[in-house]
């Protein structure tokens, strides 16, 4: 085997174990969230909260088409690395960055707006204190996966070889869209519990 194939197949197994790892890691995430869902049913189900219900923000929904749309976003900025187009490529992470921005910002504003109905994290209904933990939670995996888009762009402002940015793009897709999933199961198993 030549020196070149060797690095050529070491490569492809770091990759592999790479894309490996962030399976494994959005399946504990997917497993923490299911977690905090069952717990959830089972404290709701022993009616301790009975007849108390939150009504929850617009704003979700305005976060919820927000997300969907930075989820296209990227998905055709994807498709622009696999093309070698990296000025559409570096103009829809930007947007998609943006748009994970703006996600933040009306997160945020949802909860300005659950305290202003006097639905706090700290209260005698722990169902009400849930929403902030799937949110926040929720929150918390926002920012990281908008430090991966910036990694993306970085790479894509660089530019690093094509096959390099085309992994990058491929990691911070997969990761993007399993948020952007797991909001939509947010936000539906809140609105169908309270």
């Amino acid at each position: 085997m030549e020196v070149n194939d060797i690095k050529l197949e070491e490569l492809r197994k770091q990759r592999k174990a790479k894309k490996f790892n962030l399976w494994l890691g959005m399946i504990g995430m997917f497993m923490m969230f299911a977690a905090l869902s069952s717990g959830f049913i089972v404290y709701t189900a022993s009616g301790v909260d009975k007849g108390i219900k939150t009504i929850l923000p617009q704003t979700f929904v305005y976060s919820t088409i927000v997300i969907i749309l930075s989820s296209v976003t990227l998905h055709m900025a994807f498709k622009a690395a696999k093309v070698n187009n990296l000025a559409k490529q570096k103009l829809l992470l930007l947007a998609t960055i943006v748009l994970g921005i703006v996600f933040f910002v009306l997160q945020v504003q949802a909860w300005g707006i659950l305290t202003s109905q006097g639905v706090y994290f700290i209260n005698n209904n722990a169902s009400q204190s849930f929403i902030y933990i799937f949110t926040g939670l929720h929150l918390a995996h926002i920012i990281a996966g908008i430090l991966v888009l910036l990694r993306a762009y970085v790479g894509a402002a660089k530019p690093i070889p094509q096959d390099n940015n085309v992994f990058r793009m491929d990691l911070a897709t997969i990761f993007w869209h399993f948020l952007d999933l797991l909001w939509i199961y947010i936000y539906v198993f809140l609105l169908l519990n309270q």
